[in-house]
């Protein structure tokens, strides 16, 4: 019938997640782009047979720029993925819209910001704040998650 909705398209907190975790996953694309731009730029590539097709085998080698690069890319997986695992099940609990918008927001500007402080080498402690900051919404996520589950365990 052309008056149904999605049962998700109904749930405004889940609508939210998804919002917000689409912003991060494409923010992790963007810095995989990056990341290959800067070992084209610098010639410092992975592999032999990338060094190869560019130049030679002595550009098979590790760049500074790339590995910084490296380190905001693992740092947003080893953040991220536990995020969207806490924020899918948080969004099952049936929390205040608003409450669950400022949790996912948080998480997500303090994230940017670290990537930001990452890439752009921002004076400390710029990017030790903003991964502080997007940690307080997955505690607390994880929080009530544990409080809501406890009695099942």
């Amino acid at each position: 019938a052309s008056g149904s909705v999605p049962s998700m398209l109904q749930n405004e907190v889940l609508l939210s997640f998804a919002f917000y975790s689409t912003i991060l996953i494409v923010k992790m694309f963007v810095v995989a782009i990056i990341t290959g731009q800067v070992r084209l730029r610098k010639k410092a590539f992975a592999n032999p047979e990338d060094a190869l097709r560019n130049g030679g085998l002595q550009f098979c080698r590790q760049d500074p720029d790339v590995e910084r690069c490296r380190r905001a890319h693992r740092n947003d997986m080893e953040n991220i993925f536990p995020f969207l695992f806490l924020g899918a099940i948080y969004s099952l609990l049936g929390p205040s819209p608003a409450v669950a918008r400022i949790h996912f927001l948080t998480f997500c500007a303090g994230r940017i910001a670290h990537t930001t402080a990452y890439l752009l080498q921002l004076r400390a402690p710029t990017r030790s704040v903003a991964y502080s900051l997007a940690q307080l919404p997955c505690f607390s996520m994880a929080l009530q998650i544990l409080l809501a589950t406890t009695p099942y365990w």
